[in-house]
């Protein structure tokens, strides 16, 4: 993500497309990191699981159409696929092919989801977890059940880079042996070139921020399957506040230091694509009417706490509070906060 982009230089939209990306980024990097930390890695590694498992429900059928790779054997096609929809969020994969029944990826160190020195930080059981929930259920999608995927190299081992390929066997898989595990096995020979899209830094900034939304628009709501409402709550919460703070900074340079805290506050929410209002009278006021990231009727009300952790926090680095009046989670017709001024930080 580029952190050093001026509103000048994007304009007002995409620069709040660019601070939008890079706030939820390092918020799902953070919730990674906080589930370990605080939970522990087993219901971490499923979280990331039923992360990934859901991702791939909403996006594997469509992202092939979309990339035009539906006439590829599966085990092209599948390899192309993580390099293709992984560039357009700037994450980097190479593809290297072997044959029509075996084809290579390999995810380049930095790893996008592991940002900077959470790589050191991440037990590889989310590494492998992810395989399982994403690159495990290829097969099944692709009704192949002799598809898998065999993992030879992982960042979070110390190893170059995440690894792999898919291969086609001549007989049916059973549901364990879907993403298997050999490290040492190297690939054939150099990288491919595939062609991938060239876009102007206004389209990349809006491409990037649909890359990490959608990660968050996942990832909630996989953490109250699996941890339930109140350890939800005790990681979402704490990292909101911590993510919103540390990078209150940067996030607000790529919006513009000329603005109040609530019409900043008021770009980052317009950024998602809905429009939000902002008034100043009788006291700021921020009003928010839809809310993309979710459907209100189907997450619990803990999602919205760690969502809105993340304005909780960069409100506090500017001596201000957010006092939630209207929640359209919990049936008003609006999502509303007043914007007030708090004692000073200490």
């Amino acid at each position: 993500m580029r952190n050093d982009t001026t509103s000048t230089e994007l304009g007002d939209e995409a620069a709040a497309w660019s601070a939008l990306a890079e706030l939820y980024h390092r918020y799902l990097t953070g919730l990674l990191l906080g589930m370990v930390t605080r939970i522990g890695t087993a219901p971490a590694a499923e979280v990331v699981f039923r992360l990934f498992r859901n991702q791939h429900l909403e996006a594997f059928h469509p992202g092939l159409e979309k990339l035009g790779l539906t006439d590829e054997p599966d085990a092209v096609a599948c390899a192309k696929y993580h390099v293709l929809s992984n560039a357009l969020g700037g994450v980097r994969v190479e593809w290297i092919p072997e044959s029509d029944t075996k084809s290579w990826v390999r995810y380049l160190p930095p790893r996008w989801i592991f940002d900077g020195t959470a790589v050191c930080g991440i037990p590889t059981e989310l590494s492998r977890a992810m395989l399982r929930g994403w690159h495990g259920h290829n097969g099944v999608s692709l009704g192949n059940d002799r598809l898998g995927f065999v993992a030879t190299s992982q960042t979070t081992d110390g190893q170059p880079g995440l690894v792999g390929y898919y291969i086609e066997e001549t007989e049916p898989l059973s549901p364990e042996d879907r993403v298997r595990f050999r490290p040492g096995e190297q690939p054939p020979g150099p990288a491919a070139t595939l062609p991938t899209p060239s876009w102007d830094p206004v389209r990349l900034a809006k491409v990037e921020r649909n890359y990490a939304m959608n990660y968050i628009h996942t990832i909630l709501p996989a953490m109250t399957e699996v941890l339930g409402p109140a350890e939800t709550r005790s990681v979402a919460v704490v990292v909101g506040h911590q993510i919103g703070m540390q990078f209150h900074q940067s996030v607000m340079a790529t919006l513009g230091d000329d603005r109040s805290f609530e019409e900043r506050f008021g770009r980052l929410l317009d950024a998602h694509g809905p429009t939000c209002d902002v008034t100043g009278a009788p006291s700021p006021t921020v009003r928010l009417s839809q809310w993309r990231l979710f459907d209100p009727a189907t997450v619990h009300p803990v999602v919205f706490d760690g969502w809105n952790a993340l304005w909780e926090g960069l409100a506090a680095m500017e001596d201000r509070r957010l006092v939630v009046r209207r929640r359209l989670d919990l049936g008003d017709d609006a999502f509303e906060w007043e914007v007030r001024a708090s004692s000073a930080l200490g």
